[in-house]
C-alpha cells in the first residue's frame, strides 16, 4: 500500500510527522513516497506543483496531506502560488468529492463557541463539490466604459457536476443516519437553480434518505443555531469551503477537523483520495513546535478507511485521538501547554 506525503509548507511539516509515526505503528504493509508541494517546491522547482510530484501521486494509493501558504509568495502571479498546489492536485487526480466530518468530542463542549448543550449534538459530514464553481471558472481583471477596473469570477456548473457531488452526498447519508440537507443559493443564483433542481432528480434513486433543501446564509445560522439537526450537507465548492471552516468552531477548534477529497479512481481496497487538515499553514506559529496534529492524524485516519479498507485501523486511531482529549491533553488552541511531539507521543501510547 503506498501514500504520497505532500508535507507542504510551515506546520504542514510538523504535524504531517506527527501522523506518519502514527500510522507506522499499524500492522499494515505501508510505503511512504515523498513529494514537494507549495512554496516550498516553487522555492526549489519554480512551480508550486511539479510534474515529479504528479508522477510520485499517480504511482500511489492515496495521499497524505500538509498545508500549503508561504508569505514569501504573496506577490506572485496566482497560478503560482502555493495555493495552486491543491488545486491542481484536486484537478489533475479527478477528486471532485470533499467530505469534512465535525463531531463533538466528549469532554469538549466547553472549547466550543457555542453553549455546551447545543455543541454536544454535532456529529455532521460536510460534503463539498471540489472541481467546479468560482475557485474553477473563468476570472480575471478588465477595465469597463467608465475606465474603472472590475474583477470577475464566473460561477458555474453543469448537471453532471453536480449529479456525482449529490450522489456522493446521497451514499454518505445512507451509511450514517439517512438525511440529506442540499445547501445553494437557489433563491438569486441560477447556478444554484440548476443544483437544486439536479438534487432532487437525483433523490428519485435515493428514496431512503430524506432530502431538504436550505439557502446558504439560514445555514450558516442554522449551524450555529442548532447544528445538531444536520446529518450530511451537500454544497458547492465556495459555500462548502466557508461552512466546513464555520463548523470547526463549532467544534472547538480547526485543529481538530480532518478532511477527505475523494474521485472516481479506484485502488485495490478502496477510492484514492488525498487527506488534508482543513487548517492551514500557519506561518505565525510554524517552527515553534506548538501545532496542534489531531487534524491530520485524523485524516490519516480517513485515509485508512477510504483508499485503504482498514475500517479497523481507522477506528482504532480515532478512539485513540478521543482517548487522549477525555484525557485532558490539549495543545494551546484548545487552551493547554501540550506541544505538537507530545500530542503525538500520547496518540501513540493510547494506539
Amino acid at each position: 500500500m503506498k501514500i504520497a506525503v505532500f508535507a507542504g509548507d510551515g506546520i504542514g511539516q510538523e504535524v504531517t510527522a506527527q501522523a506518519l509515526r502514527v500510522l507506522e505503528a499499524l500492522p499494515l504493509p505501508l510505503s511512504f513516497l515523498t513529494g514537494d508541494v507549495g512554496g516550498m517546491a516553487y522555492k526549489k522547482h519554480g512551480h508550486p506543483l511539479p510534474p515529479e510530484t504528479l508522477t510520485v501521486a499517480r504511482e500511489c494509493d492515496a495521499i497524505l496531506f500538509g498545508a500549503v501558504g508561504d508569505p514569501d509568495c504573496d506577490n506572485l502571479a496566482r497560478d503560482l502560488r502555493p495555493e495552486q498546489a491543491i488545486l491542481g492536485l484536486r484537478s489533475a487526480m479527478g477528486l471532485f468529492a470533499n467530505l469534512r466530518p465535525a463531531k463533538m468530542f466528549p469532554g469538549l463542549e466547553g472549547a466550543s463557541a457555542l453553549r455546551p448543550e447545543v455543541a454536544s449534538a454535532i456529529d455532521l459530514l460536510i460534503v463539498r463539490e471540489l472541481n467546479g464553481d468560482v475557485y474553477f471558472g473563468e476570472k480575471g481583471m478588465r477595465t469597463t466604459d467608465a475606465g474603472l477596473r472590475e474583477g470577475y469570477d464566473i460561477m458555474s456548473y453543469d448537471e453532471s457536476e453536480v449529479r456525482r457531488i449529490a450522489i456522493a452526498g446521497f451514499e454518505a447519508a445512507q451509511k450514517r443516519r439517512g438525511m440529506l440537507c442540499s445547501v445553494d443559493k437557489a433563491n438569486v443564483l441560477e447556478t444554484s437553480q440548476l443544483w437544486r433542481d439536479v438534487v432532487i432528480e437525483t433523490a428519485a434513486g435515493f428514496p431512503d434518505v430524506k432530502l431538504t433543501h436550505m439557502l446558504v446564509d439560514n445555514a450558516a445560522m442554522q449551524l450555529v443555531r442548532n447544528p445538531g439537526q444536520f446529518d450530511v450537507v451537500v454544497t458547492g465548492n465556495l459555500f462548502g469551503d466557508i461552512l466546513s471552516d464555520q463548523a470547526s468552531m463549532c467544534v472547538g477548534s480547526i485543529g481538530l477537523l480532518a478532511s477527505a477529497s475523494l474521485g472516481e479512481r479506484k485502488t485495490a481496497h478502496g477510492t484514492f483520495g488525498l487527506y488534508e487538515p482543513i487548517h492551514g499553514s500557519a506561518p505565525d506559529i510554524a517552527g515553534k513546535g506548538i501545532a496542534n496534529p489531531l487534524a491530520t492524524i485524523l485524516s490519516a485516519a480517513e485515509l485508512l478507511r477510504h483508499s485503504l479498507g482498514q475500517e479497523e485501523q481507522a477506528a482504532r486511531v480515532e478512539q485513540a485521538v478521543a482517548k487522549v482529549l477525555a484525557d485532558g491533553i490539549f495543545g494551546a488552541d484548545l487552551g493547554g501547554d501540550a506541544d505538537t511531539a507530545t500530542i503525538g507521543d500520547a496518540v501513540l501510547a493510547r494506539l
